[in-house]
């Protein structure tokens, strides 16, 4: 399978994952024969678009959407005219609406990414129509390896899901602003997702340390 490259990924490309595990990892992907998501060039999207010494805020998902046209390699995140929204998605601009007044028109969140918000997946592929159909192919421990490489300085932590709670399991709670919670995928978010203002606690959280805080809901007007 063509079309994976890892020359985009600057300081993310020290990882060992990619020299231990990656070859492997690429072989399995060759190896499947149904569609793959997110296309071959947005798999590692979301650490290119955001560094290690960008990152300020850490959103963990599990896996890309399995809808074809959706996953564009930033976890919750699709392309601009994607519609009906996905439905976590919907549910995270809901909370987003009752926590801070306002929410994207649209589900395209790189503008999340370019203020040092990196929208990762546990699994950063997965069989079109099938969820989790990747889950064993190894990708965890890129995500263990990039929360280990992120553990150098305090930064937020916006964990939804089982999931993600066990992934970021380690992470330091008193180092770091840590927000467990529920998914927001309509079968849990009403079993604390909502009502948790996840976005006004980050911000709260980056201005106390004198941080500037994340525009959640209004993208830059292009040029």
């Amino acid at each position: 399978m063509s079309g994976y490259s890892l020359s985009a990924l600057g300081q993310w490309r020290s990882l060992p994952f990619f020299t231990e595990a990656w070859p492997y990892l690429q072989e399995q992907l060759a190896a499947d024969t149904r569609q793959i998501l997110p296309p071959a060039p947005l798999v590692f999207r979301a650490l290119e678009q955001v560094q290690p010494g960008d990152t300020r805020v850490i959103i963990l998902g599990q896996d890309p959407y399995p809808t074809p046209g959706h996953a564009h390699g930033l976890a919750f995140s699709a392309d601009a005219g994607t519609r009906p929204l996905p439905r976590s998605l919907s549910n995270i601009f809901k909370e987003m609406q009752e926590d801070v007044g306002a929410n994207p028109t649209t589900a395209d969140l790189g503008f999340w990414a370019d203020q040092g918000v990196l929208l990762l997946n546990t699994v950063l592929t997965v069989p079109a129509g099938e969820a989790k159909g990747h889950s064993k192919l190894g990708w965890q421990a890129l995500t263990a390896q990039v929360l280990d490489r992120l553990s150098d300085q305090p930064r937020a932590y916006l964990l939804w899901g089982a999931g993600a709670h066990k992934a970021a399991m380690q992470v330091d709670a008193d180092a770091n602003l840590k927000i467990e919670t529920a998914h927001p995928s309509p079968l849990s978010a009403r079993r604390g997702f909502f009502g948790s203002r996840p976005f006004s606690r980050i911000n709260a959280w980056l201005q106390a340390r004198g941080d500037r805080a994340i525009n959640w809901a209004n993208p830059p007007e292009a040029p």
